[in-house]
């Protein structure tokens, strides 16, 4: 299955995940000429090879850019601005550099300034992923019928135009945002909901004192599908909530109002209350399933679909 090419030469900067599936895709339809890694640890760059997910590898995030005319940055939140600044002096003129972080406005404060002029700055969030990470954690149909945002802002048209069809070639809808109206719309759909199911699993560790290992041991559909994002790397979720802090306190504050109303439903045998609440938030669940957001990525050998991020 061949599709024309969109980029010469992609470089993709990390090769967990999000950079391994986009690879394999990008390699199997033939949507570059090239595809170029860099990843930190020697390890990596070697399965990276292995599977197959870039055509070669670099020891240097400088040395991978060289000649690239798309730069994906798939590293975590935290580590952007390290990696912009080595990257930005060995950009090509008029090349593209883009991302997949899920937070957009803390990324372009910390790419922005390390890319010369005439380089093309688009941010993007790929609305996809699985609780599983690193180069063994990828397959190419990791995006198919999910969402890709972009940021653009300012970006020139061209380059917003040639990304939105890369993304598309990988299998994604794509549609543009404003970026903090971005980062609250994911905070209610991804952020808050992983830091909840964070929790739920510490209170259930908790509990194993008094349960002895029950709370674990019975885990039926409804605790072991809603913690099985909190499987999810650790260094990205950290990351994420340190740069999207503010909307994310604003709807766990939200969630917390919503709550207490619940616990005084419970606490006064509220029945009516309870079941139009049920009620109206089923509906919700049902309009995910119809716009066709629930549907699990296939297992290609890497696991169960998880939430994005």
């Amino acid at each position: 299955m061949g599709g024309a090419m969109i980029y010469e030469r992609i470089a993709l900067i990390g090769l967990g995940l999000i950079a391994g599936s986009m690879g394999l895709r990008i390699k199997r339809d033939g949507l570059a000429g090239e595809v170029v890694g860099h990843a930190r640890t020697e390890a990596t760059r070697q399965t990276a090879m292995a599977r197959g997910l870039v055509d070669r590898v670099c020891t240097t995030a400088a040395e991978a850019v060289a000649g690239a005319d798309l730069v994906v940055l798939c590293v975590p939140v935290g580590a952007m601005a390290e990696v912009a600044a080595e990257i930005g002096p060995h950009l090509a003129p008029g090349a593209t550099v883009s991302d997949v972080g899920s937070v957009k406005r803390a990324v372009i404060e910390a790419v922005a300034p390390h890319l010369p002029q005439g380089v093309h700055f688009v941010p993007a969030h790929p609305l996809a992923g699985t609780e599983h990470s690193g180069p063994d954690s990828g397959f190419p149909q990791l995006f198919e019928n999910r969402w890709c945002l972009l940021t653009p802002e300012d970006a020139d048209p061209d380059a917003v135009d040639r990304l939105t069809r890369l993304w598309r070639a990988l299998g994604s809808d794509v549609e543009a945002l404003d970026v903090d109206h971005h980062d609250l719309a994911v905070a209610v759909t991804s952020h808050a909901p992983h830091l909840i199911a964070y929790t739920m699993v510490g209170v259930a560790d908790d509990l194993r004192r008094v349960t002895d290992g029950e709370v674990i041991k019975y885990s039926a559909g409804g605790f072991r599908d809603f913690t099985r994002i909190a499987a999810s790397d650790p260094t990205m979720w950290r990351d994420v909530f340190l740069n999207n802090r503010e909307a994310t306190l604003e709807i766990l504050g939200r969630f917390t109002e919503e709550l207490f109303a619940l616990q005084r439903a419970i606490r006064t045998g509220d029945g009516a209350l309870l079941h139009d609440y049920f009620t109206r938030t089923r509906a919700i669940r049902r309009g995910i399933i119809e716009a066709g957001q629930d549907t699990a990525a296939p297992d290609f050998g890497r696991g169960p679909k998880g939430d994005d991020a």
